[in-house]
């Protein structure tokens, strides 16, 4: 049998972003509820793509109205994903948070563009959740400093879920992914929620780098984390360790992340502490993530269904752990992928294809920066 070769920089691009807008489809009609609700709405565990919880009434049942999750509809997570992968094309660099004010918020607040779960095309920034209008608000209309915008913002993984472009553009490099990330960050979310898209980043980029697999990605994480977050990636993956199936570790995983979690038991009507900036506390959703990632040994089917089946901000948790395990060149079943892209109505091709070209333009100018600086150390030296 002939061995399969690597995957390349562009497979892995693509197969990162499409996995991570895959698992945030499948993830989203079902988030917010119990792996126990999942199971006895469907008959068992999800294993697929499947429908919006409450059927034909999704227009108007409640708390989900007037969002049509579920048949293959991507949800915000893919919306951010493909807006930072557009700044990235307008310029053509490495990002901060003055990239996020001058491009990213115009972009939310004046370009509509279809939103697949309103069936409409409409302003990104009447679909995004309050955390990301916090954008927004903060930086046009407060005229805050982007560095400091996400200051006061509430502490969840709003900024997480679409990092993966920054760990996309820094293939290999996680310390480097880390530190812009939580540069672009500092726009949108403070403490353990900057973070973890620290971290996130740093893991989609560790997973690019030849030979990786899901536990040189932890160990990467864990090399850059701090606080809550370290602690929490710890504990939980150190859980995920003794499982193989998703299935059995779904209690064991959520016990495990429950310390570190201020949102509490029930999702739906979170706790006093709930999303407030801590040193000690970690969101749910990167730790979970990351011990999916090692559950499935990589397999991005494996991977996804477990993150789904998990609940709660299941649609996040597939966006990453979709993410991270394309990253490490996991193919996506193309039958879901095909499915997502025509209920979405989205090209998810081409994102990745913008992607790749921009990494490859920016590597050419780390690379020329870097002579530069050796040239003039040599000098000095």
């Amino acid at each position: 049998m002939t061995p399969t070769a690597p995957a390349t920089l562009e497979e892995r691009i693509t197969r990162s972003l499409v996995g991570a807008a895959v698992g945030d489809a499948l993830g989203g009609p079902v988030e917010g509820y119990s792996p126990e609700q999942i199971a006895e709405r469907h008959g068992g565990r999800v294993h697929g793509i499947v429908g919006p919880w409450n059927g034909d009434d999704w227009r108007t049942a409640r708390p989900i109205a007037p969002y049509h999750k579920g048949d293959g509809h991507v949800t915000d997570d893919t919306l951010m994903t493909h807006a930072l992968v557009r700044v990235y094309a307008k310029v053509r660099d490495h990002l901060d948070a003055y990239a996020v004010a001058d491009h990213l918020v115009p972009d939310l607040m004046t370009t509509p563009r279809w939103i697949p779960e309103l069936e409409a095309e409409a302003l990104p920034l009447h679909r995004i959740f309050l955390a990301e209008k916090w954008l927004v608000t903060r930086i046009h209309y407060g005229h805050t400093d982007p560095r400091e915008a996400g200051t006061g913002n509430i502490v969840n993984c709003g900024a997480a879920m679409y990092m993966a472009p920054v760990g996309l553009v820094n293939a290999a490099n996680p310390a480097g992914a880390y530190a812009e990330a939580l540069d672009i960050a500092g726009a949108h979310q403070s403490s353990y929620g900057r973070e973890a898209a620290g971290v996130f980043a740093a893991g989609v980029a560790a997973a690019c780098a030849p030979g990786a697999t899901p536990d040189s990605v932890v160990d990467a994480c864990l090399s850059l984390a701090k606080d809550g977050t370290r602690a929490a990636i710890e504990t939980v993956c150190d859980t995920a360790s003794r499982y193989s199936d998703f299935e059995s570790a779904l209690v064991p995983l959520r016990q495990a992340v429950a310390p570190y979690d201020t949102v509490g038991p029930d999702y739906r009507a979170p706790s006093l502490g709930a999303r407030r900036p801590s040193r000690i506390h970690s969101i749910e959703e990167l730790p979970v993530a990351l011990a999916m990632l090692l559950i499935s040994r990589g397999d991005y089917r494996h991977a996804v269904l477990g993150s789904v089946n998990y609940g709660r901000d299941c649609d996040s948790i597939a966006t990453m752990s979709g993410a991270l395990a394309g990253a490490l060149g996991a193919e996506i079943p193309p039958d879901w992928a095909k499915t997502v892209a025509e209920s979405s109505r989205l090209d998810l091709q081409a994102p990745a294809t913008t992607l790749t070209e921009v990494t490859r333009e920016i590597f050419t100018r780390d690379t020329a920066r870097r002579r530069t600086h050796e040239t003039a150390h040599a000098e000095l030296s």
